[in-house]
């Protein structure tokens, strides 16, 4: 576009000028004055015509940005000038004018300042970038944990001063860029170290705890985090570890369970001392009764009714102490239990009458039992103690009054407790709660301990509980305890569900052998005191007793004549081959005589039952022995008859 002025005044345009101007300055403005028609510009485009007129030369202006009205839109347009003298014909020499050539530059001018502006914004990206990757950098450096980074053919290709430093420490060399960093280690080292580097490698992020390093330098314990190293595109090009020396902390951890093992060892002393000084205590008082009535059951002048009275209270007393020493083993998981099916339901029921006569009419006791039977494998007469030991326990804690539920019913889940984990499975849960005023948290850890007790001096033995916790160990079940302070306690007891029994035909247990009847018996017992003893008992009773005073010589009389022998009657524990493996020999190499075994305690049993043989449980009564020898000999003359 060209625009020709005179000296003063607009005098020429071409079309252009009109096109890009617009209508506000097209021929109406011929030959007005170009200060006037380019009033809101002259402070600009004036001096420069000045200069040209006056004899200057061409002076150039650029990019002046002028308002204009175009399509009936106001813009801002820039421009671009370009000032000339010219003479009357047009000439460009003698001053007769000035032409003046515009150019739009608005596109140029604003794709000038996009680009500027983006480069600007470019640079400060690329400041920022690099000045975050210092900050990075000084970070990685500064941190006083080793880290490492390395690529998928585990080559070393980034680390920090602080994992060359323990680099140096442990294996005794500095670590180099493009390492294959398995190499330096030990081979069992190497091998580890491969199979974490290449978990990270496949995208997982994990921690471990690994000895890594020379063994001529040092073998610190590390704690090493693992991460993958991902790009933008998502792609996994290598991985990273962060380490930390923690051969501190294990060694700290070490000695703390140390320390712990040694504590427990302590309180397992303490507990010994505690159960030691319960048994002594209680057995002296019954060895007391036990003494004061052999004492006067010795004068001569005594009445025959206190003379009944004095045995009827050795009798309780002995009761009393097999009962205690039962406590004791249940507690100990070393009770030789005799294990059957029965229903638990039914056992509650049994026992449901005698449970009101123990807790006193002000006792509401509330049975809530549910239709199908909940069948158990354990030892009936053990649970019934436990029962009674649970309802006991709620009685004195309501001081005699209040309200007992007993609900029994099945869940497949036991409970974690007692440092052991939830099983899931087929369970009888028994709940025994009471309305007491809650057991505190102090105490919550302690009532399964043998002879801990709140009660007062002569009120409670502690054994209670603590033969709950045993029978309930060794039935493969657990006892769990809930309670808060003022709103009662729940015990809760867990044995393991069985399907019922199959319907069988039960004997009818015998009645006691007054007279033996000349039943030849083998009794073995190393104890000589017991041993004669037993052979006066069985005499007395009208058997035919032989005493071995072991098991070898128990065989070398069976290998003389086995068949006068009706019975063995054996000891478990002694010297040499026990009773039960006398029983074992006796019944591979004499399959039709019967064995009865005697114990009062013996870990096999306790942890492997019976084998198959009738036990009775010392102490035991002439009753007693005379039943169940009685019972084996009945049955295995019967299987001769039936030819078994």
């Amino acid at each position: 576009m060209y625009v020709f002025w005179g000296e003063d005044s607009l005098c020429f345009y071409n079309d252009a000028y009109r096109a890009s101007i617009g209508n506000e300055r097209h021929p109406s403005s011929l030959g007005c004055p170009a200060r006037e028609v380019w009033a809101e510009i002259w402070d600009i485009i004036g001096p420069q015509i000045e200069q040209v007129t006056a004899g200057h030369g061409a002076t150039w202006n650029e990019n002046h940005l002028i308002p204009i009205t175009r399509d009936g839109r106001h813009e801002d347009v820039y421009w671009t000038y370009s000032y000339s003298p010219i003479d009357a014909e047009g000439a460009v020499n003698d001053i007769g004018g000035v032409l003046v050539a515009c150019t739009e530059t608005t596109t140029q001018v604003l794709t000038e300042r996009r680009l500027r502006e983006a480069n600007e914004t470019l640079e400060k990206l690329v400041q920022d970038r690099t000045q975050a990757l210092r900050l990075f950098g000084n970070i990685v450096q500064s941190d006083r944990a080793p880290i490492l980074a390395y690529d998928h053919h585990l080559r070393v290709i980034g680390f920090n001063k602080a994992h060359d430093t323990a680099f140096q420490r442990v294996m005794g060399r500095h670590q180099r860029s493009g390492d294959l960093l398995p190499d330096f280690f030990p081979p069992d080292q190497a091998q580890t170290l491969r199979a974490l580097m290449e978990r990270a490698l496949a995208g997982e992020s994990f921690s471990v705890i690994e000895v890594f390093g020379d063994p001529d330098h040092e073998q610190p314990t590390w704690e090493i985090t693992y991460s993958p190293l991902i790009d933008e595109e998502g792609t996994i090009f290598g991985a990273f570890h962060v380490a930390r020396d923690v051969s501190e902390r294990v060694r700290a951890q070490e000695a703390l369970a140390t320390t712990q093992e040694a504590l427990r060892q302590s309180q397992k002393l303490e507990a010994i001392g505690q159960l030691t000084g319960g048994v002594a205590h209680d057995f002296n008082n019954l060895l007391t009764v036990i003494k004061s009535s052999t004492d006067l059951l010795k004068r001569p002048d005594l009445a025959d009714t206190r003379r009944q009275r004095y045995v009827a209270a050795i009798s309780d007393t002995v009761d009393r102490a097999a009962k205690l020493t039962g406590q004791l083993l249940a507690f100990a998981r070393r009770q030789a239990l005799k294990p059957e099916v029965f229903a638990a339901c039914d056992s509650v029921r049994a026992l449901s009458d005698m449970m009101g006569t123990l807790t006193g009419a002000r006792i509401a006791i509330v049975t809530e039992l549910p239709e199908q039977s909940c069948f158990v494998d354990a030892d009936p007469s053990q649970f019934d103690t436990a029962l009674v030991n649970m309802v006991v326990n709620a009685r004195d804690a309501m001081s005699g009054e209040g309200r007992l539920t007993i609900r029994v019913g099945a869940v497949q889940r036991m409970p974690a407790a007692h440092q052991h984990a939830a099983v899931d499975g087929d369970f009888v849960a028994i709940t025994v709660t009471d309305t007491d005023c809650g057991i505190t948290a102090e105490h919550l850890e302690q009532i399964f301990e043998p002879f801990f007790t709140t009660k007062a001096v002569g009120q409670g033995t502690g054994l209670g509980l603590s033969q709950v916790f045993g029978f309930a160990k060794q039935s493969g079940g657990e006892i769990t305890v809930d309670s808060k302070v003022g709103h009662g306690t729940t015990f809760t007891l867990y044995l393991p569900r069985v399907a019922a029994p199959a319907s069988t035909m039960t004997d009818h247990e015998p009645p006691a052998l007054v007279d033996g009847h000349g039943t030849c018996v083998l009794v073995v017992e190393d104890n000589a005191a017991v041993g004669t003893f037993a052979v006066q008992t069985l005499s007395d009773l009208g058997y035919v007793p032989v005493l071995a005073g072991n098991s070898e010589e128990a065989l070398a009389e069976l290998a003389k004549d086995a068949d006068r022998f009706d019975v063995v009657f054996s000891d478990v524990m002694m010297p040499g081959m026990n009773g039960i493996e006398l029983g074992q020999e006796i019944r591979r190499l004499y399959h039709d005589l019967p064995v009865l075994l005697a114990s009062g305690y013996s870990h096999v049993l306790a942890q492997n039952g019976t084998f198959g043989f009738e036990l009775l449980h010392k102490p035991y009564s002439v009753e007693q022995l005379s039943r169940l020898l009685r019972k084996v000999s009945t049955w295995q003359r019967r299987k001769r008859i039936i030819g078994q």
